[in-house]
């Protein structure tokens, strides 16, 4: 007995109902999302200034060499630790292994965003322990500069909260010259 070939109809989808199209489309579309948000990003965030008289400030580097040197002179050493649950760092600072109980001035650099800088200035007790009120310091790469109040001496160093509890600047006496 012959029987005749039975067509069998194809079934096709058409290109869409496909994953390949799709999966090839996906890597241009997180291109185009990626650089959409890194435009609005570089259009709606203000570039932080370097420096305008860059040329000023190059001529006052000598000027912090000497306060270094100052620093180094009188061998001061400075401590602190922050208190996150009262909000306020505490702290001491000594010149040759003694109590230093003259004012000073705490600056402290944001590493990426300028306006988070703080200044705080410190009235030492007599025995050059301190105590100041800071708001709540935001997790970060810290500029720590400490320089006294006519600004005649300078420390500086780096801090990087919460993972250093405390922060610990010993002046260099090797600059003494």
């Amino acid at each position: 007995m012959y029987s005749a070939p039975t067509l069998k109809l194809s079934t096709v989808r058409p290109w869409y109902a496909q994953r390949w199209p799709w999966l090839l489309m996906l890597g241009p579309a997180l291109v185009i999302v990626a650089g959409s948000f890194a435009a609005w990003l570089a259009y709606s965030r203000q570039d932080a200034m370097v420096v305008d008289d860059y040329y000023t400030r190059g001529k006052a580097i000598n000027q912090d060499l000497r306060r270094d040197r100052v620093a180094s002179a009188m061998l001061l050493s400075f401590e602190a630790r922050y208190d996150a649950a009262a909000g306020v760092l505490r702290g001491e600072m000594t010149s040759f292994g003694k109590p230093l109980s003259a004012p000073f001035r705490i600056n402290m650099a944001h590493s990426t965003l300028p306006e988070k800088d703080l200044m705080l200035d410190v009235v030492p007790d007599a025995r050059g322990h301190f105590e100041v009120a800071l708001p709540l310091l935001e997790q970060a790469r810290w500029q720590v500069g400490v320089e006294g109040a006519k600004h005649d001496w300078r420390l500086a160093s780096e801090w990087r909260w919460p993972a250093q509890r405390s922060v610990k600047i010993d002046a260099d006496p090797a600059i003494v010259k």
